[in-house]
């Protein structure tokens, strides 16, 4: 099942994507789906972020091959960190180029999207907890985070974490190819598979710190071939299963 959230009449539903057909729900889907009846095109709507997270916990270093572009080791439990529901955008939104970065880089990853609210999981029961998974761009001002050490300002401008284009309820996140491309040339290549810690542990250890909401997401760590956007750019992160998150790259001002 694709779970969409989009603009309509004003106000941001929640909807089922049914081929070019959106089945709108009475509220937000994660306590259950409740159809209302109403129907609209895909194409007369504008799709926003397919959830609203009360914050982003993302996990650096998940994939053995992208440490080494950092001279970095892989950390000996997953390296945590969090960014603002302010920076999230939905597919077709600008990723802005802040005046105080020269190099802003992309990251395509795996989101987790949560279902139900989540303290202290066991890993064995952590997929219980996920309502299902869509595409994020870990939007990173790299020289920021070298010159900052600490990652919150160079991961929470505003615009840096495109999210969709739906969720996908029906997937397996074991083995998906996730690519990444910048104007229609690939960029980034790999399988969640690869990942160092999967899903259910990412979900787990995370429950373990503080307690997940439904809406909000994982972003799972992206995998090498990151690098620099700009503006007029056009990046995609394809992840298979799922769909294409596509965002354009903008100057600020």
């Amino acid at each position: 099942m694709r779970i969409v959230r989009c603009r309509l009449g004003g106000a941001s539903r929640y909807g089922v994507l049914e081929g070019e057909t959106i089945r709108l729900l009475a509220g937000a889907p994660y306590g259950g789906i409740e159809r209302t009846g109403e129907t609209a095109a895909l194409s007369e709507v504008r799709l926003l972020a397919p959830c609203a997270p009360s914050k982003i916990v993302a996990v650096g270093i998940n994939y053995a091959a992208h440490a080494p572009e950092f001279g970095l080791a892989v950390p000996g439990e997953p390296l945590i960190f969090l960014k603002p529901p302010s920076a999230v955008i939905g597919p077709g939104e600008a990723i802005v180029l802040p005046p105080m970065s020269q190099q802003v880089d992309y990251e395509g990853e795996l989101a987790v999207v949560i279902g139900r609210p989540t303290k202290a999981v066991p890993a064995e029961e952590a997929l219980t907890a996920v309502f299902g998974y869509t595409c994020i761009n870990d939007v990173t001002a790299r020289d920021l985070q070298k010159r900052d050490v600490q990652f919150t300002r160079a991961k929470s401008f505003d615009t840096f974490a495109p999210l969709g284009p739906w969720i996908e309820t029906e997937v397996d996140p074991a083995d998906l190819a996730l690519a990444t491309t910048v104007n229609g040339e690939g960029r980034q290549a790999s399988r969640t598979s690869l990942m160092i810690r999967q899903v259910p542990a990412l979900v787990s250890f995370i429950s373990q710190v503080m307690t997940l909401l439904p809406g909000d997401v994982i972003a799972t760590g992206t995998p090498a071939g990151v690098g620099p956007l700009a503006p007029g750019d056009t990046v995609a992160v394809i992840i298979e299963q799922i769909g294409t998150l596509a965002n354009p790259v903008v100057a600020h001002g």
